[in-house]
């Protein structure tokens, strides 16, 4: 994976999370938390995972940040701010740093060390698994949801660039 490569995956993420949250804003806060039994119990819960998980490896792949809470404060601020702090890094990177080791601890496996590219990779995969299911609550609670498949993603920014 080159760095350009790591910043359109992660450009679509951060799209495709907006979007979802856009969507969400139709659901009142007792809806939004209301479990549903889907992913992580509800709307917030499963959009607060992904955040998590955007943080956690951020804090691993590029420095310290603070936690973010798992509220729908943070997921409509402090989300969006994280996912540009993905973006800047990865149009700063090279393509070397695309092949640099992480160590980290995994509660599953102990220690471990991947390449840079590979973290990537889960990082948008993980999320898009997520924002699957996300979508899957918006449907069950009547909200019609956003199209965020990736060729969405590509068209919309065709037409914003006039191509």
């Amino acid at each position: 994976m080159t760095s350009a490569d790591a910043l359109v995956y992660l450009r679509y993420s951060a799209w495709a999370s907006r979007k979802v949250m856009e969507g969400a804003r139709a659901l009142s806060d007792s809806d939004f938390e209301k479990p549903v039994g889907v992913s992580h119990g509800s709307l917030q819960g499963t959009l607060a995972h992904i955040l998590f998980a955007d943080w956690i490896w951020f804090t691993r792949v590029v420095g310290p940040m603070a936690e973010p809470q798992q509220t729908r404060e943070a997921l409509e601020r402090i989300w969006p701010e994280l996912q540009d702090k993905w973006v800047t890094w990865a149009g700063d990177a090279s393509d070397g740093e695309m092949s640099r080791v992480v160590e980290f601890q995994s509660k599953l496996y102990g220690p471990i060390a991947r390449p840079v590219w590979q973290i990537l990779l889960h990082v948008v995969n993980h999320a898009t698994l997520h924002r699957g299911q996300a979508m899957s609550i918006l449907r069950q609670m009547g909200i019609a949801p956003p199209h965020i498949d990736l060729m969405n993603f590509f068209e919309e920014s065709a037409a914003a660039a006039g191509k």
